[in-house]
């Protein structure tokens, strides 16, 4: 049998068509085709009875569906599609939340807005930073700290009281402070009281933290408290996009790098502090519908023994990651940022690399790592895209 057609009955409505298969829907509204299954169409029911609009959650136990059920009747109007299920049952979908929801709709959009930057954009934008006053006592300012934050993997917070106390009320304000096998607040000097190159006076070529992690942190606060010496500027690079150039210009290495996973390792064993933390996954992690890169694991000095590569593969890699690396190093795409007392930095470990040149004297850092989740609720709170 022909397949079932169907379009909208009132005059004004926008273009759109629908066609029945054996098991889903298709439904063309304007530009964007739809391909809704049967099942998906009765799961996501927003009925009373099905979907809890005061909690907005499911209702419906999605076990119970029949994987075989089909509509009794279809038809749309304007605005709403209208599906009639064999028990009797009658679904009803906003055409615009379908266009929004459908794979096909949420493959045209993006999770994060965002605006990649080299040294020289970053600098052209002029992103102000924001006072502490106006981030701790107003929406408005914690708002453009979030949307700076969120646009560009990188924000700064200026005049505040440098102390590890209202450094930590500082991060506190956007997020649930995570406490990780470095405690909760840290102090970071170059005693190497720590087994960790970050504890002494050396470069550190750029990296993100903790990938030794299963789950990497998320965000990362960095205050210089004091220096007595010179050097030490503060290393800044956007992973996304170094990632992008590759993407554009090698897509076989951006794949593969997306595809492979790696172990990235952290054994400690210095006075009290005994660890071993292992973290599993690719370079880059990309949503698989739309491909858009979420998070770069990159770090080079924790990188563990590559034993999760078959032979016929790791040289292929390596490719790949010298052409990320090659990227990384760009001298362009280089922000170099003199941390002082006062000016709290906030970097997007998930995006961000950083990394340090050398320092004399004196030098004491305090930070904290912060859980991504909660940084992203405040954002969607006020009202931003996160």
């Amino acid at each position: 049998a022909a397949p079932a057609r169907g379009h909208p009955t009132a005059p004004e409505s926008p273009c759109c068509a629908w066609q029945l298969h054996q098991d889903h829907l298709e439904l063309r509204c304007g530009s964007t085709l739809m391909r809704l299954d049967f099942v998906w169409l009765r799961d996501h029911c927003r009925s009373a009875s099905c979907y809890n609009a005061k909690t907005k959650q499911r209702s419906l136990d999605t076990a119970s569906v029949d994987l075989a059920i089909r509509p009794r009747a279809v038809r749309a109007d304007g605005t709403t599609l209208f599906l009639t299920w064999p028990d009797g049952h009658v679904t009803r979908y906003g055409l615009e939340w379908l266009v929004k929801n459908s794979y096909e709709g949420q493959k045209q959009q993006v999770m994060h807005p965002r605006i990649l930057w080299n040294a020289e954009i970053y600098q052209q934008a002029q992103v102000p930073s924001v006072d502490c006053r106006r981030f701790l006592e107003t929406d408005e300012g914690l708002k453009e700290f979030l949307q700076n934050f969120l646009l560009y993997g990188i924000a700064f917070v200026e005049n505040v009281t440098p102390t590890k106390e209202d450094t930590e009320i500082l991060a506190e304000r956007i997020s649930i402070i995570r406490e990780t096998i470095y405690g909760r607040m840290w102090y970071f000097t170059s005693d190497f009281s720590r087994g960790d190159t970050a504890y002494t006076k050396l470069a550190l070529d750029r990296h993100t933290d903790t990938t030794y992690f299963q789950e990497p942190c998320g965000i990362q606060v960095f205050h210089c408290l004091k220096h007595e010496g010179t050097g030490g500027r503060t290393l800044l690079v956007d992973g996304f996009h170094a990632a992008q150039q590759v993407l554009l210009h090698a897509p076989e290495h951006f794949e593969l790098l997306t595809r492979v996973p790696l172990k990235h390792e952290y054994v400690e064993s210095v006075g009290g502090c005994h660890n071993h933390m292992i973290g599993v996954g690719p370079v880059l992690n990309v949503y698989p519908w739309n491909n858009e890169l979420y998070l770069i694991r990159y770090n080079n000095y924790d990188r563990a023994v590559i034993n999760t590569v078959p032979h016929d593969v790791v040289r292929r890699w390596y490719h790949a990651h010298r052409a990320l690396t090659a990227e990384l190093r760009r001298p362009d795409n280089e922000l170099w940022v003199k941390l002082k007392p006062g000016k709290v930095l906030f970097v997007d470990n998930w995006r961000v690399l950083h990394g340090r040149e050398a320092f004399t004297g004196y030098r004491q850092l305090c930070g904290c790592y912060l859980t991504r989740d909660d940084v992203l609720n405040t954002a969607r709170l006020l009202g931003l895209q996160a």
